[in-house]
């Protein structure tokens, strides 16, 4: 398969060198009934990088990022973040965790009452009590601003376009200034030129913030732009990770298939 060369694919950022992984997943395995979802998958991501998950539908990409968050409990396997297990943390512990970490649901999950500025202002007005209004207010603009999207303050979600939505979440998924940055999907439903221009922003925001990211995805040209490793699921297993010149050279059959069909 040939892919044109990215321009964007030279700024990636890098992660920061022999730095200690930010989140560390070990031989997690997770099932729904007789369903093996993952396998004993095990992956890790360092400050400022992003690794980028694939794979056909139902191979456990969601799961994982919900695993992550604590939204789902594992069957076996361990989660760690910034080197403390989330398994058996209290509400509290979880939270603080949760703190943490911005996550962008694939279809941006905006509320539709509420204004583009109240969407990103809601995780402020619930664990940042101490901000004044006026502070409050400045920070909205200010990630709006960050994301091309300081003019639709007032804007109702189903004023704006997909793409535009998509730019909203994730001024809200960086409200609390998360060292860790989960994206499902971020492209999903978006045409070419849109999510062209979600991936120069994601690379923006990694050069400017250096999270540790991860990025459920089915666009492999998104993956490549946008990671510096990927990760291929087929069956709760991973079977290759690296960056994409590796799984160019892999003879691995499922592989060439998943390439030839992205």
């Amino acid at each position: 398969m040939v892919i044109a060369e990215d321009i964007a694919t030279k700024d990636r950022p890098s992660p920061e060198g022999g730095s200690a992984p930010v989140i560390e997943v070990e031989d997690l395995r997770k099932a729904f009934g007789t369903h093996n979802v993952l396998n004993g998958i095990s992956l890790s991501v360092s400050r400022g990088e992003t690794l980028a998950v694939l794979g056909r539908s139902g191979t456990g990409k969601s799961v994982l990022l919900r695993i992550l968050i604590g939204l789902v409990t594992p069957d076996a396997g361990s989660v760690r973040i910034q080197g403390q297990d989330i398994a058996g943390l209290s509400l509290d512990g979880l939270g603080a965790i949760r703190m943490k970490m911005g996550f962008l649901f694939q279809h941006a999950a905006l509320y539709d009452s509420l204004s583009v500025g109240e969407n990103v202002a809601f995780p402020l007005r619930h664990h940042r009590r101490d901000l004044s209004n006026a502070e409050r207010k400045e920070r909205v603009t200010q990630l709006l601003a960050e994301v091309g999207m300081e003019g639709n303050l007032e804007k109702m979600p189903s004023n704006i376009s997909g793409g535009m939505q998509k730019r909203v979440g994730l001024a809200r998924a960086l409200a609390l200034e998360p060292e860790i940055l989960l994206l499902d999907e971020p492209t999903a439903g978006l045409d070419p030129i849109s999510s062209g221009e979600i991936d120069e922003l994601i690379l923006k925001l990694q050069r400017e913030r250096q999270m540790a990211s991860i990025v459920v995805t089915h666009d492999m040209h998104s993956a490549r732009t946008i990671a510096n490793r990927l990760a291929i699921l087929d069956k709760g297993n991973v079977v290759i990770e690296g960056n994409f010149e590796t799984l160019q050279r892999s003879d691995i059959g499922f592989v060439k298939e998943f390439l030839k069909q992205s």
